[in-house]
């Protein structure tokens, strides 16, 4: 089981409508177990005095990441839409921090880069700066999706030098290809990250 403490932040990745709930524009199956699991996760994570942040998808109505304008997803995330809201049924404390990211039109697949789907060109996000301030050396990824979202964070924070630890059970992926989700646990725990059930 992942110990919390001050020096530990739990990554919540996405917990938003469009993901979370069967009506959403990008639903993955099995959320709603991940929302059980997560607010498991930060219960556990709030009672140590660990750092919780909550990452969000934050799109513009047009963006080279959508289908419509060219890109390979339906719309979802947009900024300001219920959809981009956190899932309501995820504890959020007061005193954690929500980094949003994509909210340029740009790819925003990790918690702490995005990438300009035409020029490829990639920038942080303000999570680095957040973990900096905090003094965070290890972090543990929870949320949406295993393959994508999930799988991104986990690697830029193992390039970060960041002990990073994802947990199977608060995880799900898309699978757009049987086995994406599982391919993408092998790829992070090569990596360096500790692929754990809890």
């Amino acid at each position: 089981m992942v110990e919390y403490d001050d020096r530990t932040a739990l990554l919540v990745v996405d917990v938003q409508n469009d993901f979370a709930d069967p009506g959403g524009s990008l639903y993955v199956t099995g959320a709603e177990r991940v929302v059980d699991a997560v607010n498991r996760e930060i219960d556990r994570a709030s009672a140590a005095s660990a750092f919780i942040v909550y990452t969000q998808d934050w799109h513009p109505e047009s963006t080279p990441h959508f289908e419509k304008d060219g890109g390979v997803w339906p719309v979802h995330c947009v900024g300001g839409t219920r959809g981009a809201e956190l899932h309501p049924a995820l504890r959020v404390f007061p005193g954690s921090e929500v980094v949003r990211k994509g909210t340029r039109g740009e790819d925003g697949y990790s918690g702490f880069s995005v990438r300009d789907p035409e020029s490829g060109d990639v920038r942080a996000t303000e999570l680095d700066a957040v973990l900096e301030r905090r003094g965070i050396e290890r972090v543990v990824v929870a949320g949406l999706a295993t393959d994508y979202c999930v799988k991104e964070t986990a690697l830029d924070a193992v390039r970060r030098g960041l002990a990073t630890t994802v947990l199977r059970a608060a995880v799900a992926a898309v699978d757009l290809e049987e086995g994406d989700g599982e391919r993408a646990l092998a790829e992070v725990a090569a990596a360096g990250a500790t692929v754990t059930e809890s």
